[in-house]
């Protein structure tokens, strides 16, 4: 039950954070695709290096757990496909959804709808897609710790590079685009 009211309240604070950072506003989420903003993307890149570092610590501690499921390349880049897609037509991913839903947004309970027609869809096929799409190109579990011989230069690697992203980002985005007008004078 503790597990379940902790994934609860980080479900929570990640929700709050995105919503903050203006993830569940599709319009602020187009602005991020067009490279015109760029604090959604910072944001995404930093969750993922902090969270790295925050799982190496967990699991250092004996405490975090993870599964690693294999890797298909034709499964995986499908679903890359299909994610993108719904992504540019809803204007939200997944989580970002869930709490534009959680503020009322209208269009985001539609995709939200969407989404979970789409994951029962899936679980309906699951049978008849794996043997064709999972199976073919399954490279078994792959990760960066692996290849690099040790988890906490893997971790490292992946937050320099993030980090770098995160740089790139911010040089690139909001300094090379065209300012955007946000008022017309009279």
């Amino acid at each position: 039950m503790t597990s379940v009211l902790l994934g609860l309240l980080a479900g929570v604070a990640f929700g709050f954070v995105i919503q903050r950072v203006g993830a569940t506003d599709p319009d602020k989420m187009a602005r991020a695709h067009l490279m015109r903003e760029s604090a959604i993307p910072k944001f995404m890149v930093l969750a993922v290096a902090l969270s790295a570092a925050g799982l190496l610590g967990l699991q250092s501690a004996g405490v975090g757990r993870t599964v690693v499921l294999p890797t298909s390349l034709v499964a995986t880049g499908l679903a890359a496909v299909i994610f993108g897609i719904g992504w540019g037509i809803a204007g939200y991913c997944p989580g970002t959804t869930w709490a534009a839903a959680g503020e009322g947004r209208l269009d985001a309970i539609f995709a939200l709808l969407g989404g979970l027609c789409g994951t029962a869809l899936f679980a309906h096929l699951h049978e008849v897609l794996v043997p064709l799409l999972y199976a073919p190109t399954n490279l078994g579990p792959v990760t960066l710790a692996d290849w690099m011989g040790s988890r906490p230069l893997a971790v490292a690697l992946l937050c320099g590079g993030f980090g770098l992203a995160v740089w790139a980002i911010d040089k690139a985005w909001d300094h090379g685009a065209p300012p955007v007008p946000t008022s017309a004078a009279p």
